[in-house]
């Protein structure tokens, strides 16, 4: 067992979590299941948080301040944000495409599309939403029961409760200036910046104009700064490492918890994917087409020496971590790790490309965005045109900017994208139940997309050794 690779050790972890999982269910454990293993899979999240912001925040230094050339850092920027920037437009349009040609909210029954398009009608004349004592209420379309037959008609309260949560994040994100993303870069304070996962670029910003300054000032003044946070970067490396010893252990704990969450039988999970089916499966097509055609042929393209079986050998341990814990930030540690390691990207480029693309590269999720509001449409009997269908790409790619790299922040810009073109917001109660698997699945491409990107971005730089 020793002797296996890691990758290996994490997917027989993830086949175990499903199988506790399915037999915890099956015997009534799911309590126990809940209070006894899934807590482990919660500290194992929290781990890599811990050591994702001091890791940014000291690779990103040490890699700034070992640039000869300032100029050079503006030159890799503008290739790291340019290189998103087109991956995440390709991830909407892909997206699109897909779900034009299958229709998955034509699979649903002619009579309950008619009713929902009956509730769309009135919701457009009296306005679904409307504020009340500064609270925004929801009222739920006609096919509520899509949601969990199981529940008699019902939506559960905790699901409106965390609803009704993304849309005032939704609405103060909406509301807020153009350019307020660009003022949220910038810390008031780093401490609270540091101590905050969701402010990570605002620790980019402080890390990479700390970096420019130890180059600016003379070199036998910085020298003791570069060598102290080398060391501590080195130590949090170190951490990485013995972390992931133990994440075959942490990752069935994950999935144990994930899975026995959401229903108490395996027949109830089985009847939440089949109630949305036709949608779970044409998003998981394009989110596949993401990670096994599309990133492998980019590479291909450029980086001719890499084989299809290799790239995926170098950088699966981050995609099976990814899969466990939904999280970009939380993965990045293990992320720089892989491509550093395996892909042979040299630190400096690592450091800079990698934080970012973790913050503000959300292919996957921009996807989901694509398919998902259009599925919604269908469901309702809304055709949307080819101008609204285009502002999805534009309003879902301007939204994963800002989206935060924690766990379901899909859901948010949904709410965004699903006001930009007219429909209810309130719609996104209905692919709730299925969105944290399903967010483990498009977490997997955000993360494929930030290693593709930074593998690319040290081939145009003429730093990737390995495959030169």
């Amino acid at each position: 067992m020793k002797k296996l690779p890691l990758h290996v050790k994490i997917i027989l972890g993830l086949v175990a979590g499903v199988v506790w999982a399915l037999i915890s269910s099956a015997l009534g454990w799911n309590e126990f299941t809940i209070t006894w293993i899934d807590p482990f899979g919660t500290i194992f999240i929290r781990l890599l948080k811990f050591i994702a912001v001091p890791l940014v925040l000291f690779s990103i230094i040490s890699g700034v301040a070992g640039l000869s050339d300032v100029s050079k850092l503006g030159r890799l920027g503008g290739k790291t944000l340019g290189a998103y920037l087109v991956t995440t437009i390709v991830a909407v349009g892909i997206g699109l495409v897909l779900v034009n040609i299958v229709k998955p909210g034509a699979f649903m029954d002619d009579e309950q599309r008619l009713k929902n398009r009956i509730a769309y009608e009135m919701w457009l004349k009296d306005n679904a939403m409307s504020p009340k004592d500064g609270e925004w209420y929801i009222n739920m379309p006609a096919n509520s029961h899509l949601i969990d037959e199981s529940m008699n008609n019902q939506i559960a309260v905790e699901d409106l409760k965390e609803v009704e949560k993304k849309m005032a994040l939704a609405k103060a994100q909406k509301d807020a200036s153009p350019l307020q993303f660009i003022v949220d870069i910038v810390p008031e304070n780093i401490v609270m910046s540091i101590s905050n996962n969701k402010l990570m670029l605002q620790v980019i910003f402080f890390s990479i104009f700390f970096g420019i300054t130890i180059v600016i000032i003379p070199r036998e003044k910085s020298q003791p700064v570069v060598d102290f946070i080398e060391g501590l970067n080195a130590i949090f490396l170190k951490m990485v490492d013995m972390v992931m010893q133990a994440a075959p252990v942490f990752v069935f704990a994950l999935l144990a918890g994930v899975i026995a969450k959401m229903a108490d039988t395996p027949a109830e999970v089985l009847e939440i994917f089949l109630g949305l089916g036709s949608y779970s499966l044409t998003l998981l097509a394009g989110l596949a087409f993401m990670v096994f055609v599309f990133y492998p042929v980019l590479l291909k393209i450029f980086v001719h020496k890499i084989s299809y079986k290799e790239l995926f050998k170098n950088i699966s341990p981050a995609q099976f971590l990814a899969f466990s814990t939904s999280s970009s930030a939380a993965t990045l540690p293990v992320t720089m790790e892989c491509v550093e390691e395996n892909m042979g990207v040299p630190r400096n480029v690592t450091s800079f490309v990698l934080p970012i693309g973790a913050t503000v590269n959300m292919d996957g999720t921009s996807l989901y965005q694509a398919v998902a509001v259009v599925f919604l449409a269908q469901l309702h009997m809304v055709d949307l045109t080819v101008a609204q269908q285009l502002t999805i790409v534009l309003t879902a790619t301007l939204a994963s900017i800002g989206a935060a790299a924690t766990p379901s922040a899909g859901l948010v810009m949904m709410i965004i994208v699903l006001q930009s073109v007219g429909l209810n917001p309130a719609w996104v109660a209905i692919i709730f139940p299925v969105d944290r698997i399903l967010d483990m699945c498009r977490t997997v491409v955000n993360v494929t997309g930030d290693a593709t990107v930074c593998t690319l971005i040290a081939k145009s730089e003429g730093e990737l050794e390995k495959y030169s």
